[in-house]
This record gives C-alpha cells, structure tokens and sequence, in this order.
C-alpha cells in the first residue's frame, strides 16, 4: 500500500479514534486510511476550525484526536488553533502534507517545520517508507505520553512510495504511570496544612482527574475549593468549593482567598489572570505549587514550595499522611464562611442594576436566563472579548467537562468551533457557545459543520456591533472608533441561512422561542443574536493589563 495509507492505518490502530480535518489532495490517502481504520472523521469547512474541534474534543476526553490538513495553505489556516493547542498542552496530532524541499518553487512551499515550532508545538516527520510506521508511532507516542501538540509531516514524495504493512508491524504504547512525590515532599506539605488556619487548595489544568483526591485532602485539613479559569467545575456541588478563582471570581470569594494563609495549586499556573494581577495572593500567604512540569513551579510567582508530581498522587499521598495524624484540622471551615460562600459564590446571587432598554437587553440579565432555561447536561464555551465575563461566569456548569475555555492564545473567534468539538466528544449534552458578534463573524462558517452534524448546539451571540474591548478601553481617551464599530448586522437571519433556528433577541419576552427549542428535538442547532446594552466589563482591565 502507499505509505499514506500505511500511516492512517498505524495511526487508527495505536487508538485514533476521531479526526476534524478539511480534505485536499495532500492528507486525502492518509485521512481515508484513517477512516478505514475506524476513525470517525468531521469534515470543518475551515482548517482553523478543525483544529479548534480537535483541541476541545481532546481537552474533554483526554484522548489524542487529529487534525488532518493539506500542505502549505492548509497548514498555515490552522496555525491559531495550533497555538490554541500547543498553548494549553492539548494532546492533539496534526498530520499534514509537507512539500519536499526539493520543490520549493511549488506554491505550497514553507518550511513546515520551522513554522509550527514556532507555535510551541512539537515537530515530526515521516522519513522513508521503511520508517514510516515507526515515525507515525513516535508522533502519537509524543501526543498522547507528553501530553503535547505535535505535527507530524507527511511529505508527498514519501507519501506516494509504496510500503509493505500489516497490523503486526504496529506495536502497542506503553502504559503511562503517575509521578508521585518525594516523601520530603509529602511531610512537608502535610506540615503546612496541619497548621494552617485558612488554607485554599486550587486546582487547575492539571488537576482535571483528581477531583476525588484533592476532596479528600480538603476534607483532612479543612480547605475550601478554588478552580483556575479552565478547570471550571471541577468541584461542582461540594458545599465548600468557591468555584472559581481570578478575574472571573465574585467579591466573596475574592475576599476568602485573600485572606487564606496557605495556598496550594494542583497543576494551575497562578498566572496573573488565576491571582488577578496578583492581588488574590497577599505578602505572607505561604504558596505551594504542586505540578509535574518543574519548570511551571515559581514561573508566574514565586512560591515557598515546589511539589513536582501528578495532582491525584500527591493529593492522595498527603491526605494520607494527614489522617494519620490524631486530630483534624477545622481550617477554614466555619459556620460563617459557609454562609459567604451561600450567598455570595455564585453570580446569579449577586445584584446587579439592569441596564436593559427597550430595544437591547442586560447582556447580564440575558446569561441568567438562559442559565435557568437551558438543560444542566451542558459545555459552556465562552470566546473571547469584552463580553466574555458573561458566558463564563453566569453559566452554571455541572462539573470539569461542563466546561471549555479556547483563550490560551486570546484569540476571538475560536469558540463556536470548539463548542462542536465538545459536542462531539460528549454527545449527552447541549454545546453553549458564548461568543461576540466580531468572533462569530470570524468563524460563522462552521455553523454549517454544526447544522451537517446535527448537534444540540446553542450559540449565544452577545451582539454590541462592535469590538466591545477596544471600544471600552479606547473611548475614554477620545480616540476616534471608526474601525472598531460595524452597523447593526442581523446575525439571526444569517443563521437562518446556514440551516439553524435564528432568534432575535432585544428583551426577555423574546426569550420564548429558546424554550420552544429546548422542547424540542435540538436537532438543529440555535443560534441567539442578542442584542445587548454595552459596557465596560470587569475583565477588561486584565485583558490589557501587563505582564504574561
């Protein structure tokens, strides 16, 4: 066989099991293979696209997808989605044709190599047909055990070669354990939690799948529960979880964790958006950073204590320790902060003046009720812009996978392709994506991908016909707005036009058709162009704040 099939076939069985991709004579062979081999394929009508499904499908399932992508131009339309990926350690595949270097007068030329390495990803290649099998098996290796980006090239030369393969050739990957920590590690921790009297635990990106351990550790030393921003849900339901940590928290649960003495993050960066500028860590709260990258530890703060190790093991491994020892700690656990934490965690509890008129509605008031018309088996996928605080703060979530955030990169425009790689990979629940009227224009095009598939997908467009972050963060300057504000589009219509249920929305009377929808089949999916009164939004500050 040529060797492109040889690579999809490898690829399928060493366990790939879904690809997004959009087709042209350079990945056709191999994404066929791929398909022949049991892969479930999604055609996206952009590369960009396909790489954004790929990245969400893989966030909510942990398994490696692939993105499949011609040479060239294909690769180069899909480079923000990459970085997406790359940025967020997202175990996804790219395989793309490659021009040989012996034709770099093809139009499809660029050193494909160079280019994505320079997004942050991985770079691999198919070098002959006789390591071909190998080469695919090293690229999956890489994505799934690294838990990585990485491209693998397929230059069409190679590809066309012809492969003697059968599935024996294929050796199987190797069972990845956890890293636990160093028993020092464990002691000292235990230590510092023993004492403490308001201690936090956060859990991040990298703690994902340890809910059940970092519970167990919060209960033995009386810790309430933060999540970063993209690990949003992860304690879902637990009386002591403050939700979520950062920019989008509320003031209550601002104000619990400035005042903890000792504060633990499991795989979370504590980057200037998780510590808001830093200003949720006060001087004196003892930081401890548990995560198995040792180059992450003290990189956005410094911390008194690097634990290099999983979360769950380390979790479970000081829990342990902790509930050998004769008493319990209550921590900072009280009738009091319970009561904070009732009243004050969630948005939805906390007032707010409607600024709604009669033609536009409180972009605040709009997410509320959806958030109670809409089912709870649900993935919120906020994009990004001045908008974003209201999708990803006023939408409940049921738990982690609820949950997916595309803004590694802080691109707009990502999201309404990642909420149909989430519907994809959770087939049992409703896709929100929470987008702004620039985005969606940036990516309207994979409504047809979603009205194709069919999925249960509702698209929130916060629609202000503007960049809304520019306009807020320049207009106090009296700079001229011109180029950042568009006349009133009916995005409604044009959703229409794609195949989906299109609803204007201007007051909440209007909101009556969503729940037609939500009775229905949600075979088709709806798309809300909301058109909502303007504002600045509490999150603007950290978006053009400095640091990283």
């Amino acid at each position: 066989m040529r060797v492109a099939e040889a690579v999809g076939r490898t690829l399928a069985q060493l366990g790939v099991e879904q690809v997004f991709g959009v087709v042209g004579s350079g990945n056709f062979h191999v994404t066929n293979a791929l398909v022949a081999g049991g892969a479930s394929f999604v055609a996206a009508r952009h590369e960009n696209g396909a790489a954004m499904m790929a990245d969400a499908f893989s966030r909510s399932t942990g398994r490696v997808s692939v993105v499949s992508l011609h040479q060239g131009c294909g690769l180069t339309n899909a480079m923000t989605g990459i970085t997406e990926a790359a940025k967020s350690r997202t175990p996804v595949l790219v395989v793309s044709g490659d021009t040989p270097g012996t034709q770099r007068t093809s139009n499809f030329w660029i050193d494909q190599a160079t280019a994505v390495a320079a997004l942050g990803a991985e770079v691999e290649r198919i070098h002959t047909p006789e390591t071909a099998v190998a080469d695919a098996t090293r690229a999956f290796r890489r994505a799934l055990l690294e838990r990585r980006t990485v491209l693998l090239n397929l230059p069409l030369d190679v590809q066309e070669a012809d492969v003697d393969w059968d599935d024996s050739l294929v050796t199987g990957v190797p069972e990845r354990l956890p890293a636990g920590p160093a028993p020092e590690a464990v002691h000292r921790l235990a230590d510092l939690l023993a004492g403490a009297q308001r201690p936090v635990l956060v859990g991040g990106r990298g703690a994902l799948y340890a809910r059940a351990e970092l519970e167990r550790l919060a209960d033995s030393c009386g810790a309430l529960l933060g999540t970063s921003a993209v690990a949003r849900g992860l304690f879902a339901g637990h009386p002591w979880s403050l939700d979520v940590m950062g920019g989008f928290a509320t003031d209550a649960v601002a104000e619990l964790i400035q005042e903890a003495d000792v504060l633990v993050s499991f795989g979370a960066a504590l980057n200037r958006w998780t510590t808001r500028n830093g200003t949720l860590v006060r001087p004196g709260t003892t930081v401890v950073q548990v995560d198995l990258d040792l180059e992450a530890i003290g990189h956005h703060r410094p911390a008194q204590l690097g634990v290099v190790g999983d979360s769950a093991a380390v979790a479970a491994a000081v829990a342990a320790e902790l509930e050998r020892r004769p008493e319990a700690a209550a921590g900072y656990r009280s009738d009091a902060v319970a009561e904070l934490i009732r009243s004050g965690a969630r948005w939805q509890d906390v007032p707010f003046a409607d600024t709604g008129t009669a033609d536009r509605i409180d972009p605040r008031a709009l997410t509320i009720a959806l958030d109670r018309m809409l089912p709870m088996e649900r993935v919120v996928v906020p994009d990004g812009g001045n908008f974003n605080g209201y999708p990803a703060m006023f939408f409940d979530v049921p738990d982690q996978w609820g949950y997916c955030l595309p803004l590694a990169f802080q691109s707009i425009g990502l999201a309404l392709p990642a909420a149909i790689g989430s519907a994809v990979a959770r087939p049992g629940r409703v896709a929100i994506a929470g987008v702004g009227d620039g985005g969606l224009m940036m990516s309207l095009t994979e409504l047809d991908t979603a009205v194709r598939l069919r999925l249960p997908l509702v698209v929130v467009v916060y629609n202000d016909d503007a960049y809304g972050a520019e306009v807020h963060h320049f207009a106090p300057e009296g700079a001229p707005l011109d180029t950042v504000v568009f006349p009133e589009t009916d995005i409604a219509a044009v959703a229409r036009g794609f195949g989906c249920t299109g609803v204007t929305v201007r007051g909440p009377e209007d909101l009556a058709a969503v729940a037609d929808w939500v009775d229905g089949p949600r075979d088709v999916p709806l798309v809300i162009d909301a058109k909502i009164t303007s504002f600045p939004s509490w999150v603007l500050a950290h978006t053009f704040a400095g640091g990283e």
